[in-house]
């Protein structure tokens, strides 16, 4: 691999590089040589611009996780504006992209990454979805304070099925991506008395 190619913004590079695999290949394809490679760069580069690996590894799933504030803008721009059903289920979309679903399994299974997250951004929760729990959660609760929701609605628990069944069902990067239809059916699964005034 040549050590000339100099990259006019390598961290970004070496991130997009990491999606690209993510995507193709799973999260158990992404080593740095893999990143570096894919990047068309030194593997030097990589620890030039981060201690390690697992460091590398963090910043690029902060970095997608702020990524997420705008889609949580949207779901909360879409506050009290068409069904309720259908905002919640273009967020799930949204939310749940490709790459986010390919970086949770990355999370899940190395400790050391999930060490330097925490250290990286205190407050528990894994990022991802943590983040897309946080707006869901005040998506919801504002649409009750706006009377959409039923007064009795359990915000922390339809948030969690919301969430939890979102991701089950948008999380195999293998099978054909269920379309807006499918999601919306999902979403009005949801108990009723929840969802209506």
């Amino acid at each position: 691999m040549p050590t000339g190619v100099h990259l006019q913004d390598a961290r970004q590079q070496l991130f997009d590089a990491a999606e690209r695999i993510l995507l193709r290949d799973g999260p158990s394809a992404l080593t740095s040589r893999a990143v570096t490679d894919e990047a068309g760069c030194a593997k030097g580069v990589l620890h030039r611009h981060f201690t390690d690996f697992d460091g590398f590894l963090a910043e690029l799933i902060l970095d997608r996780a702020a990524q997420m504030e705008e889609h949580s803008a949207r779901l909360m721009a879409a506050l009290g504006v068409g069904a309720v059903e259908q905002n919640l289920a273009r967020a799930l979309s949204a939310l749940f992209r490709p790459v986010p679903v390919a970086i949770l399994p990355l999370i899940t299974f190395r400790d050391e990454l999930r060490i330097r997250l925490r250290e990286l951004r205190p407050g528990g929760g894994i990022a991802i979805l943590s983040d897309a729990t946080r707006a869901v959660s005040a998506y919801l609760a504002a649409e009750r304070e706006a009377g959409r929701l039923s007064a009795a609605a359990d915000i922390d628990a339809l948030t969690l099925s919301l969430v939890g069944g979102g991701h089950l069902l948008l999380a195999d990067r293998h099978a054909d991506r269920p379309g807006p239809a499918a999601v919306e059916r999902f979403v009005t699964a949801t108990p009723r008395d929840a969802l209506t005034t």
